[in-house]
């Protein structure tokens, strides 16, 4: 729940600091989202790398792919070069495009691990696919802006 907690305050906190200094990059929700959402994946990127999350992030790759620690890390570098990108206007849309693209292929994981009750549990898996939907249409938003 925190990284939609972050990106909830994080574009909140951008979107009025861009309306009360006016015209200017932050004055637009799609630039406001691109920032909260890089916080955001900025905070699910440090969990690939950081115990007890990263061994539990381990755990629900399935087993019939190849070194799952070291996909982890891949997918959590990833997710930083897509906070970077958000950020800048050049590779904005094909960050958002790529980071759904990775949300879409990893989704799969969440359910095999919900359903075998391993990994990270913080929310049931219908919760779980909603923020994903809420994750996935922020992307959009910046994407189509």
């Amino acid at each position: 729940m925190a990284p939609l907690v972050v990106l909830a305050v994080i574009t909140a906190t951008a979107r009025l600091i861009g309306w009360l200094v006016g015209p200017g990059w932050l004055d637009s929700w799609p630039h406001a989202i691109a920032l909260g959402l890089a916080a955001m994946f900025v905070l699910t990127a440090s969990a690939h790398f950081l115990s007890p999350r990263r061994e539990a992030l381990v755990a629900m790759v399935p087993p019939q792919l190849p070194n799952p620690a070291a996909l982890v890390a891949l997918t959590g570098v990833l997710e930083l070069a897509g906070a970077v990108g958000l950020l800048i206007p050049a590779t904005s849309t094909i960050a958002a495009a790529a980071l759904i693209a990775m949300m879409v292929a990893m989704f799969p994981a969440n359910i095999r691990a919900a359903k075998a009750d391993i990994g990270i549990k913080t929310m049931p898996l219908p919760l779980r696919a909603l923020v994903q939907l809420i994750f996935i249409g922020a992307l959009g938003v910046v994407l189509f802006g």
